[in-house]
């Protein structure tokens, strides 16, 4: 299920720049003026990413054999120009000899990420910071509007259990390394823009780089926090027929004295269970990727099931590009990486808003574990009959045969 939610999501938001890679090469320019040399149009094509034919300067990286006989092993120009030298390194055709052998290491040359580039400096800061930002604002309004979600009933006065310790530690753990995640992934990606014009370059410098190490060995709490709470909830998370009645209802949000029956979990806690795990594990298999750069290649795959199972050609994209070069597989795990954090961030802060300022006593069940019992059934009523009955004596109760 996670692998098709990950080719679709991978579809709609990457497809347009590989397809452009890929696309029909466009009509070539007049190279007169420049004596067959690249123009200008070449290159903002190639940074659009769109298909250049540039065999004009692929093979021009030497042609000893229109030399002169004595010069003849030695090029046309007496010898290699620094400009073919630097095309034979871009088009793979050098004769080139690293001390390190990692997948990338012989590319020296690649100027295809120009699309990365803007697209991380434009789209995403802007719409991320906008989901951010308008999520606040809606949760905001919506705290104007219905007030604190109160326990309408007389309290009990004594508590129920909901979540044991080993619950209530998968959860913290979980949340506690994804806020720090949060915290210093923006400040990665905001901190040119937002930090550097009031804090100056050389205290930037420090904070992105602790925030560099905290954000890269957080980690992998986070991934072992989202281990734990998926072996320990996955069976209380599976959708029923309770959901579709609570659904029906908005749970009860948004009326007052309105208390559709749920289970442990209802349906709005499942969705966000199945956002975290679904959304977490993608940014976490992402997140793998850039912590061992060029050695877990994931979009070239992707890429080929897509076209494999004709979802691109069905979205009328055509093939979409699976030779990628390691730098473009990192170029597109970083997008995506940032892309799914911001998503989840703007869902946990909702579940953050209504776990704990947006309804009266709901925090308690993952700091101390209990609930009040009249809390317990407005809200989660079927789960306090189970418990009910798990805890009760056997009315039956069986005598010696005579």
């Amino acid at each position: 299920m996670i692998r098709s939610v990950l080719v679709v999501l991978f579809t709609l938001l990457f497809a347009a720049p590989a397809f452009a890679q890929d696309s029909t090469a466009t009509a070539q320019p007049d190279r007169s003026a420049t004596g067959g040399a690249q123009t200008l149009d070449d290159i903002l094509a190639r940074q659009r990413g769109e298909k250049v034919d540039d065999k004009f300067r692929r093979d021009n990286t030497g042609a000893s054999g229109e030399a002169a006989d004595m010069a003849r092993q030695l090029g046309i120009l007496g010898g290699a120009s620094d400009s073919e030298l630097f095309r034979a390194l871009r088009y793979g055709s050098a004769d080139v000899t690293v001390s390190s052998k990692t997948p990338a290491s012989e590319v020296l040359i690649q100027d295809g990420g120009m699309w990365w580039l803007e697209f991380r400096q434009g789209p995403l800061l802007k719409w991320g910071g906008y989901l951010l930002l308008g999520t606040l604002a809606f949760l905001g309004l919506f705290y104007l509007l219905r007030g604190r979600i109160r326990i309408d009933g007389e309290k009990a006065g004594h508590t129920i259990l909901r979540f044991k310790a080993i619950e209530r530690f998968g959860h913290w753990l979980l949340a506690g390394s994804f806020i720090l995640l949060g915290i210093t992934g923006l400040i990665t990606l905001f901190g040119r823009i937002g930090l550097i014009p009031i804090v100056g370059h050389d205290a930037f410098a420090t904070l992105a780089s602790g925030s560099k190490w905290i954000h890269n060995n957080v980690s992998w709490a986070f991934m072992l926090g989202l281990a734990l709470i998926f072996v320990l909830w996955v069976a209380k998370n599976i959708p029923d027929r309770t959901d579709i009645k609570w659904l029906a209802v908005g749970g009860g949000l948004f009326s007052k004295g309105v208390h559709p029956p749920a289970k442990k979990f209802n349906a709005g806690q499942k969705m966000i269970f199945w956002s975290v795990i679904v959304f977490g594990t993608s940014i976490s298999l992402t997140g793998l990727s850039l912590l061992f750069p060029f050695e877990i290649p994931m979009f070239a795959g992707t890429f080929a099931t897509l076209n494999d199972l004709g979802i691109s050609a069905a979205l009328g994209l055509g093939q979409l590009q699976t030779a990628l070069l390691p730098h473009e597989e990192m170029q597109y795990a970083q997008l995506w990486h940032a892309i799914m954090a911001f998503v989840l961030m703007a869902i946990i802060l909702a579940h953050i808003y209504i776990g704990s300022v947006g309804m009266e006593g709901a925090i308690s069940a993952v700091t101390s574990g209990e609930v009040d019992e009249q809390w317990a059934k407005e809200h989660h009523s079927l789960w306090v009959d189970e418990v009910k009955t798990a805890a009760s004596p056997n009315p039956r109760q069986t005598t010696p045969a005579e």
